[in-house]
């Protein structure tokens, strides 16, 4: 189970591999556990994932055999039928499989254990300085996923490799980077970790498949498999500023990871200094307003670059997120909402009201959408 080229494109190709997936490699295997995972705990009769699937009711009893060995379905009871005999009803069984999510901040680490229904089992902090090199950094990185699924599910002198229920981990991070590849760009204030192959050299260093992302992303990605529909934006005030965008059901990332570059969109000509190297970007007022201690200015100036960023995609809701927002939710929610409100208003007709709110998870969302990175392709959500 090391990191190689298959493990780290698995996710692309219909689920990462693991010590007892093999029940679910498939596609159609993957369109059935999503279905039951959908389901929830009253569960799904066969008919039911025939008729959702297309697949005949011989491959889906097949495909349901081989879930039920290898521990991925269980059964849920039995459902009254009009005619025939009660049909059996299955279920999803949430501890037969795990995924780790690792949000990497600028200056802090935060680790997550979830099982497939995504609820977080087990969780780990710690301080982390990005700039302090990568061995140190996938040091405390190593330690907190081995701790923590030390701790979760136990480790044998396989180290993560042995734990048979173990997807693999996810990795969210400032970008940019490429995420097909796991590889980092130029991070602002971060150059040195322009061009590091993250994934490999971390999927090599825990013995298990790893997958990388933008921050922003995963947040995304994790709140569209939690029930987040339609087109949205994920906007992340922290230390540092980015969006996460999903048009149509989807996470849109570009084809080099570029979409979502939210914080250095210029909107003041002239204006001060950015690390990027540019000048009036939003990130740089955001944060400037926070650091003077002005977070109604810091959530106006948000709004308008929301409102670009609205007018420009016709999206339906901002999400906000981060600790900067979290620390105080209402000043910013307010604050984007009146910006938003306006436009709607100066463009009349044309002019959605587009709600404001603040993303769920708060503070662990990231980290719980980099879990998803490894889930989603399990159930074959193809955006992950």
């Amino acid at each position: 189970m090391g990191m190689g080229s298959g493990a780290a494109s698995a996710p692309g190709g219909g689920g990462p591999t693991g010590a007892n997936l093999g029940a679910v490699r498939s596609h159609n295997a993957a369109l059935v556990l999503g279905l039951l995972r959908d389901a929830g705990a009253d569960g799904i009769s066969r008919l039911e994932l025939a008729e959702r699937t297309g697949l005949t009711p011989q491959a889906v009893s097949k495909i349901t055999a081989r879930l039920r060995e290898e521990g991925f379905a269980a059964q849920a009871g039995l459902r009254a039928s009009t005619g025939g005999k009660p049909r059996t009803v299955l279920r999803l069984v949430p501890e037969a499989g795990h995924a780790v999510g690792v949000h990497l901040d600028r200056d802090e680490l935060r680790v997550v254990l979830v099982d497939l229904d995504g609820a977080v089992v087990g969780e780990r902090r710690a301080g982390l300085d990005l700039g302090a090199g990568a061995e140190s950094v996938l040091g405390t990185v190593a330690g907190a996923v081995e701790g923590l699924v030390g701790d979760g599910l136990g480790l044998d002198d396989d180290g993560l490799a042995g734990v048979g229920t173990l997807l693999g981990v996810g990795v969210a991070l400032p970008g940019p980077l490429d995420h097909t590849s796991g590889v980092l760009h130029r991070m602002t204030g971060f150059p040195e970790w322009d061009g590091f192959a993250l994934r490999d050299v971390l999927g090599a260093r825990l013995g298990v498949p790893v997958v990388v992302d933008k921050d922003t992303n995963a947040a995304a990605l994790g709140l569209s498999a939690g029930g987040e529909g339609g087109s949205f934006a994920y906007l992340h005030l922290g230390t540092g500023l980015g969006a996460g965008l999903v048009i149509g059901g989807r996470v849109h990332r570009g084809p080099r990871t570029g979409a979502g570059e939210f914080g250095h969109q210029v909107i003041q000509l002239d204006g001060p200094p950015c690390e990027c190297g540019d000048r009036g970007c939003v990130e740089a007022l955001c944060l400037a307003a926070v650091g003077r201690g002005e977070p109604a200015e810091a959530a106006r100036v948000l709004g308008v670059a929301a409102a670009n960023l609205v007018g420009l995609l016709d999206i339906d809701v901002v999400l906000l997120g981060g600790r900067t927002i979290t620390g105080e939710p209402e000043v910013f929610v307010r604050g984007v909402g009146e910006v938003l409100d306006a436009r709607a208003r100066r463009e009349g007709a044309l002019g959605a009201e587009v709600p404001v709110r603040v993303a769920a998870g708060g503070e662990r969302a990231v980290a719980e959408g980099a879990a998803q990175l490894l889930l989603r392709p399990l159930f074959g959500r193809g955006d992950a």
